[in-house]
């Protein structure tokens, strides 16, 4: 059954590759794969999480309490878990308390998986709404360039830097916006799309609230943002420019071009040039919000967006509530939710979920251990980390390492140690070698629909060069 697991997830990711051939959403596959997961993990309980299933609880307690300190993760959660809620209950129907056990661990992972899902729903309806207003026009008309290396530069930097100020995932999502009103050629998309991710990725890496997983290195302890921007924002400047310097002299012409087309739909609702700058740098503004409102209150980054669409809501109420009904419902935040891509929060939930099943079943400790255990270099360790990142979700991987290693008096493992600053480089940018290595790609490849095999074919050696680059460039700065 533990084999099975990973058997469900190479065909369920392999269905997601192959998306376009077999013509089956991938949204779809996405779903079955990490229901499947979830399901195979309940019905090989036993052997998956190495538990007698003839073991009474107070007997199945006993030896979870004596292997709490253990480096065992299964018995360790399953420790405090009968602890806490079946000490004093007299149950003693084990496969009960297991697959209660299975469902508590799905529900603690569905809050996190919830938290991103919601943010990636709030961020897109800005985004949206932003839209509806023709707000990226205030963007658009400043760029005049149809020079395809040009407005690459433009598009990566504005990228790199947005990245580091927002985070990655709502940069992607404004980004894969933008390109949608800059570009008409289904290739040129694609190809900038990509290339969004590399920078995304890269942006996020070297700031604290850029990346989820920087996020969490800072909160836990091991970095101070400081450490973080001044240590790790030339590996993340290399690990853009490599690619983009490639791209410079290969790419050649110009591209078809979406600037001075308006939209049908803003013949009939068009919009006046107060209305659209003000929700556009309103939008703009609690987009920015979201690490500031983090800061203050250490609520998660979602509450953070929820608010800022609350209040945005409200302003294009007050702000179109003279207007009919058919002219109001166009700008409104229920017009802006029928054109978001729902699809896409599927996938990212099916994907999400997948990863917290072999989370959960023990793959992803085991696969921290046996990098440990083989190799040893810190360095070696952490590319590994990186590049499996672009296969399964960074956050577990970087989770299990936190766990793995406590923080050290001095060395390595020390507050700011090496380990843990490049892990965050790794772990933020190593994501760009597969589209769905990262909430970045993820989020690009169902807004733009980048297919996962073109962006292996002319994005993955792209972004594989660079992350190398910048993991080398660390490594001559702070490690020779």
């Amino acid at each position: 059954m533990f084999t099975l697991m990973i058997i469900v997830f190479v065909v369920g990711y392999m269905a997601i590759a192959l998306e376009h051939p077999i013509k089956i959403d991938k949204a779809a596959s996405a779903l079955l794969t990490g229901v499947l997961c979830w399901t195979v993990l309940v019905f090989g309980a036993g052997e998956i999480l190495n538990i007698d299933m003839g073991f009474s609880i107070p007997q199945l307690m006993e030896h979870a309490q004596g292997l709490i300190a253990s480096a065992d993760t299964h018995w360790h959660t399953l420790g405090h878990f009968i602890d806490g809620e079946y000490e004093y209950r007299g149950h003693e129907d084990t496969p009960y308390v297991i697959g209660h056990f299975i469902n508590h661990e799905l529900l603690h992972h569905l809050s996190e998986i919830a938290s991103i899902l919601f943010f990636l729903l709030g961020a897109m309806t800005i985004v949206e709404l932003i839209d509806a207003h023709e707000g990226f026009a205030v963007v658009t008309d400043k760029i005049t360039t149809t020079s395809r290396v040009k407005l690459l530069w433009i598009i990566c930097l504005i990228t790199f830097f947005f990245s580091a100020a927002l985070d990655n995932l709502t940069t992607a999502i404004v980004m894969a916006a933008l390109l949608k009103k800059l570009l008409k050629g289904r290739e040129d998309i694609m190809l900038f799309g990509g290339m969004v991710v590399i920078a995304a990725n890269a942006g996020g890496a070297w700031s604290p609230i850029g990346d989820v997983t920087t996020i969490m290195l800072w909160i836990k302890g091991q970095v101070t943002a400081w450490a973080v921007i001044s240590t790790l924002i030339i590996p993340s400047v290399v690990c853009m420019l490599v690619p983009l310097i490639y791209l410079t002299f290969t790419l050649k012409g110009n591209v078809v071009s979406k600037l001075g087309m308006v939209e049908s739909e803003h013949l009939t609702n068009p919009t006046t040039p107060q209305e659209r700058n003000t929700v556009f740098f309103a939008g703009l503004a609690c987009l920015l919000f979201v690490p500031v409102f983090k800061t203050i209150t250490h609520l998660e980054p979602f509450m953070g967006i929820l608010f800022g669409l609350g209040a945005l809501w409200m302003l294009t109420e007050i702000m179109h509530r003279s207007k009919n009904h058919e002219e109001k419902s166009e700008k409104s935040v229920l017009g802006a939710l029928k054109k978001v891509d729902t699809a896409s929060v599927f996938f990212f939930m099916g994907i999400l979920m997948a990863v917290a099943a072999l989370q959960t079943a023990g793959h992803l400790v085991q696969m921290a251990t046996f990098l440990q255990t083989s190799i040893g270099d810190i360095y070696v360790i952490n590319i590994a980390i990186g590049l499996l990142s672009s296969i399964v979700d960074n956050v577990p991987l970087v989770a299990g390492a936190i766990g793995m290693y406590p923080i050290a008096d001095v060395g390595d493992f020390a507050q700011d140690g090496a380990f843990w600053k490049f892990l965050a480089y790794c772990a933020g940018t190593g994501g760009s070698c597969l589209i769905i290595g990262s909430a970045a790609g993820v989020a690009i490849m169902g807004i733009l629909k980048i297919d996962f095999i073109w962006y292996l074919k002319n994005i993955s050696m792209l972004a594989f060069a660079g992350y190398i680059s910048g993991a080398a460039t660390y490594y001559v700065m702070f490690a020779l």
